[in-house]
Protein backbone atom coordinates (compact mmCIF):
# COMPACT_ATOMS: atom_id res chain seq x y z
CA UNK A 1 0.00 0.00 0.00
CA UNK A 2 1.35 3.41 -0.96
CA UNK A 3 2.34 5.68 1.90
CA UNK A 4 1.31 9.13 0.65
CA UNK A 5 2.88 10.82 3.67
CA UNK A 6 6.33 10.08 2.31
CA UNK A 7 8.12 12.51 0.00
CA UNK A 8 9.24 11.09 -3.34
CA UNK A 9 10.63 14.22 -4.98
CA UNK A 10 14.19 15.42 -4.40
CA UNK A 11 14.94 18.86 -3.07
CA UNK A 12 14.17 21.04 -0.09
CA UNK A 13 10.78 21.19 1.60
CA UNK A 14 8.68 19.33 4.11
CA UNK A 15 6.52 17.67 1.46
CA UNK A 16 6.38 17.11 -2.29
CA UNK A 17 4.18 20.17 -2.83
CA UNK A 18 6.83 22.40 -1.23
CA UNK A 19 9.58 20.68 -3.19
CA UNK A 20 7.88 20.99 -6.57
CA UNK A 21 6.49 24.51 -6.07
CA UNK A 22 9.59 25.63 -4.17
CA UNK A 23 7.35 27.37 -1.69
CA UNK A 24 10.09 27.79 0.92
CA UNK A 25 12.11 29.87 -1.54
CA UNK A 26 9.07 31.65 -2.97
CA UNK A 27 7.72 32.75 0.41
CA UNK A 28 11.15 33.90 1.54
CA UNK A 29 11.47 36.39 -1.33
CA UNK A 30 9.63 39.14 0.54
CA UNK A 31 11.31 41.34 3.13
CA UNK A 32 11.24 39.89 6.62
CA UNK A 33 9.25 41.60 9.40
CA UNK A 34 12.51 42.80 10.96
CA UNK A 35 13.52 44.42 7.63
CA UNK A 36 10.38 46.33 6.71
CA UNK A 37 9.93 50.02 7.38
CA UNK A 38 6.17 49.74 6.87
CA UNK A 39 3.78 46.80 7.08
CA UNK A 40 2.44 47.49 3.55
CA UNK A 41 5.78 46.58 2.02
CA UNK A 42 4.35 43.04 1.89
CA UNK A 43 1.40 44.28 -0.18
CA UNK A 44 3.73 46.25 -2.44
CA UNK A 45 6.15 43.36 -3.02
CA UNK A 46 3.49 40.68 -3.51
CA UNK A 47 1.72 42.73 -6.19
CA UNK A 48 4.93 43.39 -8.07
CA UNK A 49 6.50 39.96 -7.65
CA UNK A 50 3.34 38.15 -8.75
CA UNK A 51 3.15 40.52 -11.72
CA UNK A 52 6.60 39.36 -12.80
CA UNK A 53 5.47 35.72 -12.59
CA UNK A 54 2.33 36.26 -14.66
CA UNK A 55 4.29 38.24 -17.24
CA UNK A 56 6.87 35.47 -17.45
CA UNK A 57 4.06 33.10 -18.41
CA UNK A 58 2.36 35.62 -20.72
CA UNK A 59 5.57 36.20 -22.64
CA UNK A 60 6.34 32.49 -22.88
CA UNK A 61 2.92 31.98 -24.47
CA UNK A 62 3.44 34.91 -26.82
CA UNK A 63 6.88 33.68 -27.82
CA UNK A 64 5.49 30.29 -28.79
CA UNK A 65 2.56 31.92 -30.57
CA UNK A 66 5.05 33.85 -32.69
CA UNK A 67 6.76 30.64 -33.74
CA UNK A 68 3.38 29.05 -34.53
CA UNK A 69 2.48 31.98 -36.78
CA UNK A 70 5.75 31.54 -38.64
CA UNK A 71 4.93 27.83 -39.04
CA UNK A 72 1.44 28.59 -40.34
CA UNK A 73 -0.24 27.04 -37.27
CA UNK A 74 -2.65 29.91 -36.79
CA UNK A 75 -5.29 28.20 -34.66
CA UNK A 76 -2.71 27.19 -32.07
CA UNK A 77 -1.19 30.68 -32.18
CA UNK A 78 -4.62 32.20 -31.56
CA UNK A 79 -5.17 30.03 -28.51
CA UNK A 80 -1.75 30.88 -27.07
CA UNK A 81 -2.28 34.60 -27.59
CA UNK A 82 -5.53 34.28 -25.65
CA UNK A 83 -3.62 32.76 -22.75
CA UNK A 84 -1.12 35.61 -22.87
CA UNK A 85 -3.95 38.15 -22.89
CA UNK A 86 -5.44 36.57 -19.79
CA UNK A 87 -2.10 36.91 -18.04
CA UNK A 88 -2.06 40.63 -18.85
CA UNK A 89 -5.65 40.93 -17.63
CA UNK A 90 -4.74 39.30 -14.33
CA UNK A 91 -1.84 41.66 -13.63
CA UNK A 92 -4.13 44.58 -14.48
CA UNK A 93 -6.77 43.38 -12.05
CA UNK A 94 -4.37 43.04 -9.17
CA UNK A 95 -3.49 46.72 -9.42
CA UNK A 96 -6.72 47.20 -7.45
CA UNK A 97 -4.81 45.97 -4.41
CA UNK A 98 -2.63 49.07 -4.66
CA UNK A 99 -5.69 51.19 -3.87
CA UNK A 100 -5.29 49.97 -0.30
CA UNK A 101 -1.85 51.60 -0.09
CA UNK A 102 -2.09 55.04 1.49
CA UNK A 103 -0.28 57.81 -0.45
CA UNK A 104 1.35 58.96 2.79
CA UNK A 105 2.38 55.45 3.83
CA UNK A 106 3.94 54.91 0.41
CA UNK A 107 6.27 57.81 1.10
CA UNK A 108 7.79 55.71 3.89
CA UNK A 109 8.10 52.65 1.64
CA UNK A 110 9.67 54.82 -1.03
CA UNK A 111 12.65 55.50 1.24
CA UNK A 112 13.86 51.89 0.82
CA UNK A 113 13.27 51.51 -2.94
CA UNK A 114 16.54 53.11 -3.96
CA UNK A 115 16.33 53.88 -7.68
CA UNK A 116 14.08 50.90 -8.29
CA UNK A 117 11.37 51.62 -10.84
CA UNK A 118 8.72 49.80 -12.82
CA UNK A 119 10.68 50.90 -15.88
CA UNK A 120 13.22 48.22 -14.92
CA UNK A 121 10.64 45.42 -14.75
CA UNK A 122 12.00 42.40 -16.66
CA UNK A 123 8.41 41.32 -17.30
CA UNK A 124 7.38 44.54 -19.02
CA UNK A 125 10.64 44.70 -20.94
CA UNK A 126 9.84 41.20 -22.19
CA UNK A 127 6.30 42.29 -23.15
CA UNK A 128 7.77 45.01 -25.36
CA UNK A 129 10.29 42.62 -26.89
CA UNK A 130 7.80 39.85 -27.65
CA UNK A 131 5.14 42.35 -28.73
CA UNK A 132 7.47 43.59 -31.44
CA UNK A 133 8.35 40.04 -32.49
CA UNK A 134 4.76 38.85 -32.87
CA UNK A 135 3.81 42.04 -34.70
CA UNK A 136 6.62 41.37 -37.17
CA UNK A 137 5.54 37.74 -37.62
CA UNK A 138 1.94 38.81 -38.25
CA UNK A 139 3.09 41.44 -40.75
CA UNK A 140 5.06 38.79 -42.62
CA UNK A 141 2.02 36.53 -42.67
CA UNK A 142 -0.18 39.30 -44.07
CA UNK A 143 2.36 40.03 -46.80
CA UNK A 144 2.91 36.36 -47.70
CA UNK A 145 -0.80 35.60 -47.97
CA UNK A 146 -1.77 38.90 -49.57
CA UNK A 147 -4.27 39.60 -46.82
CA UNK A 148 -6.38 42.76 -46.94
CA UNK A 149 -6.96 43.40 -43.23
CA UNK A 150 -10.13 45.43 -43.73
CA UNK A 151 -11.51 42.72 -46.00
CA UNK A 152 -11.02 40.16 -43.21
CA UNK A 153 -13.78 41.99 -41.34
CA UNK A 154 -15.98 42.64 -44.36
CA UNK A 155 -16.21 39.16 -45.81
CA UNK A 156 -14.03 36.68 -43.93
CA UNK A 157 -15.47 36.70 -40.44
CA UNK A 158 -14.49 33.65 -38.41
CA UNK A 159 -11.73 32.69 -40.82
CA UNK A 160 -8.58 31.49 -39.08
CA UNK A 161 -6.79 34.68 -40.10
CA UNK A 162 -9.57 36.89 -38.76
CA UNK A 163 -9.64 35.05 -35.43
CA UNK A 164 -5.88 35.49 -35.18
CA UNK A 165 -6.24 39.20 -35.89
CA UNK A 166 -8.86 39.53 -33.17
CA UNK A 167 -6.65 37.70 -30.67
CA UNK A 168 -3.82 40.09 -31.45
CA UNK A 169 -6.05 43.15 -31.10
CA UNK A 170 -7.25 41.82 -27.75
CA UNK A 171 -3.67 41.37 -26.58
CA UNK A 172 -2.64 44.85 -27.74
CA UNK A 173 -5.68 46.35 -26.03
CA UNK A 174 -4.96 44.48 -22.79
CA UNK A 175 -1.48 45.98 -22.66
CA UNK A 176 -2.91 49.47 -23.23
CA UNK A 177 -5.52 48.95 -20.52
CA UNK A 178 -2.80 47.90 -18.08
CA UNK A 179 -0.83 51.02 -18.95
CA UNK A 180 -3.91 53.18 -18.35
CA UNK A 181 -4.64 51.46 -15.03
CA UNK A 182 -1.00 51.71 -13.99
CA UNK A 183 -0.97 55.42 -14.78
CA UNK A 184 -4.12 56.01 -12.72
CA UNK A 185 -2.67 53.96 -9.87
CA UNK A 186 0.55 55.98 -9.96
CA UNK A 187 -1.30 59.30 -9.91
CA UNK A 188 -3.57 58.05 -7.13
CA UNK A 189 -0.53 57.35 -4.97
CA UNK A 190 1.95 60.00 -6.14
CA UNK A 191 -0.26 62.69 -7.63
CA UNK A 192 -0.11 64.52 -10.96
CA UNK A 193 3.09 66.37 -11.76
CA UNK A 194 5.14 64.28 -9.34
CA UNK A 195 8.43 62.60 -10.18
CA UNK A 196 9.12 58.87 -9.86
CA UNK A 197 12.12 57.12 -8.34
CA UNK A 198 14.21 57.49 -11.52
CA UNK A 199 13.37 61.12 -12.13
CA UNK A 200 10.63 60.51 -14.70
CA UNK A 201 7.46 62.56 -14.38
CA UNK A 202 4.41 60.44 -13.58
CA UNK A 203 2.40 62.16 -16.29
CA UNK A 204 4.93 60.95 -18.88
CA UNK A 205 3.24 57.55 -18.56
CA UNK A 206 0.32 58.88 -20.60
CA UNK A 207 2.48 58.69 -23.75
CA UNK A 208 2.74 54.92 -23.39
CA UNK A 209 -1.03 54.42 -23.28
CA UNK A 210 -1.34 55.32 -26.97
CA UNK A 211 1.39 52.93 -28.08
CA UNK A 212 0.20 50.22 -30.48
CA UNK A 213 2.00 46.96 -31.22
CA UNK A 214 -0.37 46.21 -34.12
CA UNK A 215 -0.98 49.61 -35.77
CA UNK A 216 -2.08 48.06 -39.08
CA UNK A 217 -4.93 46.24 -37.35
CA UNK A 218 -6.08 49.45 -35.70
CA UNK A 219 -5.89 51.32 -39.02
CA UNK A 220 -8.05 48.65 -40.61
CA UNK A 221 -10.84 49.67 -38.24
CA UNK A 222 -10.54 53.26 -39.34
CA UNK A 223 -10.73 52.11 -42.95
CA UNK A 224 -13.93 50.18 -42.22
CA UNK A 225 -15.45 53.25 -40.61
CA UNK A 226 -14.43 55.52 -43.49
CA UNK A 227 -15.76 53.16 -46.16
CA UNK A 228 -18.91 52.03 -44.36
CA UNK A 229 -22.45 53.25 -45.11
CA UNK A 230 -22.01 56.27 -42.81
CA UNK A 231 -18.32 56.83 -43.53
CA UNK A 232 -16.73 59.82 -45.22
CA UNK A 233 -15.54 57.60 -48.07
CA UNK A 234 -18.94 56.08 -48.78
CA UNK A 235 -20.47 56.65 -52.20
Amino acid sequence: MTDYSQQVLPGEGADDYARYMRTDTLLALQRRPDEVVHRDELLFQVVHQSTELWLKLACAELDEATERIKAGELETATRLIGRSSLGIELVTGQLDMMKHLSPWDFQTIRTVLGHGSGADSPGWRAVRKHGRKISSAFGDLVAQRGIDLAELYRSKLDSVEQRLAEALIEWDERVALWRASHYKMATRILGHGSVGTQGMAVDALTKLIKHQFLPDLWRARSELTDTGPMGTGAA
